[in-house]
C-alpha cells in the first residue's frame, strides 16, 4: 500500500539552525513517536526502530534510516527509510523530502507499507501516519 502526505510547519528558529537539525539523525529520529536509534552505521545513517500503535495492535519496525540528498543551498534535505516488521512479513519504506522556507517548510513523505500493517485498510494508515508526522513536525519545531 502506498501513502503519500504533505505536511507543513511553522518554527521560530534561523533556516540553517532547522536544516541543521533534520541532518542530524540522533535528534530527528528520536522526533517520530516509539522512535530510537540503535547504532550509527555511516556518518549519514543509522539503524533505527520504531514501535507503532495501531488501535490494539502494536508492531515494531527495525531497519535504516539515511540522509541520501543535501542541498544545503535550497535548505532540501531527502531521508529514505528502509524498515521490517519484527517477527513479520511486512516492511515500511518510506522517502521524505524536507524542503525548509524562512519560518518552517514542508515535509513530503512517499511510503509504501506490506504486511498486518497494510492490512488494516488505508484509512486506518493514513490516520497513524499523519498523526505520526504531525506529532513529529510538532516535536522538530522545539528542537
Amino acid at each position: 500500500m502506498a501513502v503519500v502526505l504533505d505536511h507543513p510547519f511553522t518554527t521560530t528558529k534561523p533556516i540553517d539552525e532547522s536544516y541543521a537539525t533534520i541532518l542530524d539523525l540522533d535528534r530527528v529520529v528520536p522526533c517520530v513517536e516509539g522512535g530510537s536509534v540503535l547504532e550509527h552505521t555511516s556518518p549519514e545513517a543509522v539503524k533505527a526502530q520504531i514501535k507503532v500503535k495501531m488501535g490494539a495492535m502494536s508492531m515494531t519496525f527495525t531497519g535504516t534510516v539515511e540522509v541520501i540528498e543535501q542541498d544545503p543551498d535550497s535548505h532540501r534535505a531527502v531521508l529514505t527509510v528502509k524498515s521490517r516488521e519484527a517477527g513479520g512479513q511486512g516492511h515500511a519504506n518510506a522517502s521524505i523530502i524536507f524542503e525548509l522556507t524562512d519560518g518552517g517548510g514542508t515535509i513530503h513523505t512517499n511510503a509504501q507499507i506490506t504486511g498486518k500493517a497494510a492490512s488494516m485498510g488505508e484509512g486506518v494508515m493514513v490516520g497513524v501516519l499523519d498523526a505520526l508526522i504531525t506529532d513529529f513536525t510538532q516535536k522538530l519545531t522545539a528542537l
